[in-house]
């Protein structure tokens, strides 16, 4: 009975994770036929069997990391064995050389798929890191794999044709960026009473979103300024021609369109709200994308964008918004849907919340969090003097990169937006 083992994949390589297998017990394999595929934090490996035989025992399941010389499976071999296979040394080699980026020309395309829920392996994982790519950008990558799973050249050939390329760092050694660590306080234990407290699994998309917001706090110093507005006319507007306005477009009318209109007002009195930073740079967008960040019934939140927003009027805003969060809703959203997002705003007054204070998506330098509307007593000045009357307002916390915005910047386009959303017109004919 012969042993097949996890091989070795590169000096620095320990362990690796089973994406799959392409044989069952009790199948029939070739030797140097691939019998499962892995990944570590450097390569996405298919590993052959060294012999011909049946496949007597798997020991190791998808998703399970298991350490370099570790029984995968037990084969009934026929014939002798080799002592290395042709494949395994062209594994080690891949590994210890610097990875090849795979023209799309050199591979032949036979089907494309894009799965939101795809496999991401280790190695995607990094590299989207190290490329500052957002968990929606990484999804949208087309994955010429199997089954569509997204491989290393297919995200390498995306970031040579991104819309809004940003300069890559150097790929050196992935497990650097894993292994450091913010602190050295021992990490605290935690109380697991069996028979009542439970374990839930994260999905991928909830893992993707943990580094995402991880790698957003280490990367980028956050400071969050407040501003409380009035909005008591743009409510009453809005109050006053809901009803119309979906008689005569057939949409919702929701406050979404307002603030993202305001916002890409004050984005073009204040562009540098609008950029990305590049190490030693800052990249200056020229169009104004907002992206909203939007529930899905999976309880996981997508930051879906109207593109150029700033040249749209509230109709077509409206109709925009309207489009994305009903796509949302029912795991409709296309890939450009999700897109090239250069600013991003976060209703947490949906959820009943005053305030919030928000985590930059990056490689974006603020996000605006809109909290609650709530009618207040509140003191006004009339032509009679100071009166106490009821008003509709609201919170906005703005969040920024302290690298690039500081309080002067930060603090004035936060009023901007809310002299826009304070001096609505009510006059506004739709």
């Amino acid at each position: 009975m012969f042993e097949f083992k996890m091989p070795k994949m590169g000096e620095s390589i320990s362990e690796a994770t089973i994406i799959s297998w392409t044989k069952n017990v009790g199948d029939y394999i070739e030797a140097e036929e691939t019998l499962l595929e892995v990944a570590t934090d450097k390569v996405d490996s298919e590993v052959p069997s060294p012999v011909s035989g049946t496949i007597t025992e798997i020991r190791f399941q998808k998703d399970d990391v298991v350490e370099v010389g570790t029984v995968l499976a037990l084969i009934d071999a026929e014939g002798k064995q080799e002592p290395r296979s042709k494949s395994q040394e062209i594994i080690t080699a891949k590994v210890e050389s610097q990875p090849e980026v795979i023209k799309p020309s050199n591979i032949e395309f036979k089907q494309v798929k894009t799965n939101p829920d795809a496999y991401l392996s280790p190695l995607i994982i990094s590299i989207a890191q190290k490329e500052n790519l957002s968990l929606e950008e990484v999804q949208s990558i087309p994955g010429y794999g199997i089954d569509g799973r997204i491989q290393k050249s297919d995200v390498f050939n995306y970031l040579k044709n991104r819309k809004y390329p940003l300069q890559s760092k150097p790929i050196t050694n992935p497990d650097s960026y894993r292994d450091k660590q913010p602190t050295t306080f021992p990490k605290p234990k935690i109380n697991f009473v069996e028979g009542k407290d439970r374990i839930v699994e994260m999905d991928r998309m909830r893992k993707m979103i943990a580094d995402h917001m991880v790698y957003s706090k280490q990367t980028s110093p956050h400071v969050t300024s407040y501003l409380e507005v009035d909005v008591t006319n743009l409510v009453n507007w809005r109050n006053e021609n809901k009803d119309t306005f979906q008689e005569k477009y057939g949409e919702k009318l929701t406050f979404t369109p307002i603030f993202i209109d305001a916002v890409a007002k004050a984005i073009q009195d204040f562009p540098m709200i609008n950029v990305s930073v590049d190490e030693n740079k800052v990249i200056v967008h020229n169009d104004i994308n907002i992206g909203m960040a939007t529930a899905l019934p999976t309880g996981n939140l997508i930051v879906s964008v109207v593109k150029n927003a700033n040249e749209k009027d509230m109709i077509s805003i409206a109709k925009e918004v309207n489009y994305l969060a009903e796509s949302a809703r029912n795991n409709k959203l296309k890939p450009e849907d999700i897109q090239g997002s250069t600013f991003t705003i976060s209703n947490v007054g949906t959820f009943g919340s005053l305030m919030g204070t928000p985590i930059i998506n990056q490689p974006e330098v603020a996000i605006l969090a809109l909290g609650i509307i709530k009618k207040r007593p509140e003191v006004v000045t009339t032509e009679k003097g100071d009166e106490i009357a009821i008003r509709s307002m609201m919170f906005l916390s703005l969040s920024f990169d302290h690298r690039v915005v500081d309080g002067f910047l930060g603090g004035s386009f936060l009023k901007r937006v809310g002299d826009y959303l304070e001096q609505f017109d009510s006059n506004t004919k739709i």
